[in-house]
């Protein structure tokens, strides 16, 4: 699982442009389902037949933020919009990679006050001293992302793309391992996630689940003076009850609760105040889908370092397992 998280992190994939991710992705899944195919917006979508009737989606998003280049001036540097939830607090002095390697570096103009940092303050520099050599390199709609990187120290690891690579590594590991679910799977690897849940719109109508899980990672509030929030790292996986895009099925909610209990996998619940997941599209296909998330807890969330416990990591791979071979299924 570890192994499947740190290739996929590496994969270049802003929103609206994941066919690398979705490849690498692809190329670990191949052989174990019964059908896999990528839909009209480039959801990757992987079936496993199962035992019972009830259709199930699984959904982890492959996209991640970036920016998009926008222009390109005389002396080559270059002007961008942001794909996504990016900070311009935390872009400031970053390292960005395109598609085919090129690195550059984001800039800020002059500053009388850090409060005055916006988006419009920025700019790329990728090494080039004109717009006629920039342009044999980079073409006005190219996007690019935080350098990947990939540490992994004691219980934690600290990477880039963690939201939401974690959670297609978990689904991916599932689908390796997984020999008779309850019920037939559609794992689901989304796109478009960051900029409003749009390939889970897609997909959820597609595949017409009768419920449905979200696997995706959730901000903490463990760290000093923190935003007040009821989860932390090394506490287990989190069960979503709520945030801004979706309140979670109770059945499906309940279901994650008893099976956590029943066979001691640590977790802890989450309310996330902001923010939401492929849930809150999936939850409103057609008449309606019972639809939950189940959250891998994350520091600095939409940074090039984002950290994960690889204790909670287990205990959300553990609980998956759980979930997709119970009988309770059957109840909600």
């Amino acid at each position: 699982m570890l192994e499947l998280l740190e290739k996929f992190t590496a994969g270049f994939g802003p929103a609206g442009e994941e066919m690398i991710i979705t490849e690498l992705i692809k190329d670990e899944i191949t052989g174990y389902c019964d059908e896999i195919k990528t839909d009209k917006l480039g959801n990757l979508i992987a079936y496993k037949k199962g035992k019972g009737n009830k259709k199930i989606m699984l959904a982890a998003h492959m996209d991640e933020i970036g920016i998009m280049i926008t222009h390109i001036d005389e002396e080559g540097f270059l002007r961008f919009t942001p794909i996504g939830g990016v900070n311009p607090r935390i872009l400031r002095h970053q390292k960005m990679v395109f598609a085919d390697g090129t690195l550059g570096t984001i800039g800020v103009e002059k500053l009388d006050d850090i409060k005055d940092l916006k988006l419009e303050k920025l700019f790329l520099d990728i090494g080039q001293d004109s717009k006629d050599k920039v342009e044999k390199q980079i073409s006005i709609g190219d996007t690019a992302v935080y350098q990947k990187n990939y540490y992994h120290t004691g219980d934690r690891i600290i990477a880039n793309s963690l939201d939401d690579r974690a959670g297609c590594a978990l689904l991916a590991g599932l689908l390796q391992e997984i020999k008779e679910p309850a019920h037939d799977l559609y794992f689901v690897f989304t796109s478009q996630e960051e900029v409003g849940t749009r390939g889970a719109t897609t997909a959820a109508f597609g595949i017409s689940p009768d419920l449905a899980l979200a696997v995706d990672v959730t901000d903490t509030g463990d760290t000093p003076e923190a935003r007040t929030m009821d989860v932390k790292l090394g506490a287990g996986a989190a069960i979503k009850i709520m945030d801004r895009g979706s309140i979670s099925h109770p059945g499906i909610r309940k279901t994650l609760e008893e099976l956590a209990q029943k066979n001691d996998i640590s977790y802890q619940h989450e309310v996330l105040e902001f923010g939401a997941t492929d849930a809150r599209a999936i939850q409103l296909s057609k008449e309606g889908v019972p639809s939950g998330t189940l959250s891998i807890p994350c520091r600095y969330i939409h940074s090039p370092a984002e950290m994960i416990d690889v204790n909670d990591y287990k205990s959300c791979a553990q609980l998956l397992e759980r979930f997709v071979t119970s009988e309770l299924l059957d109840e909600i």
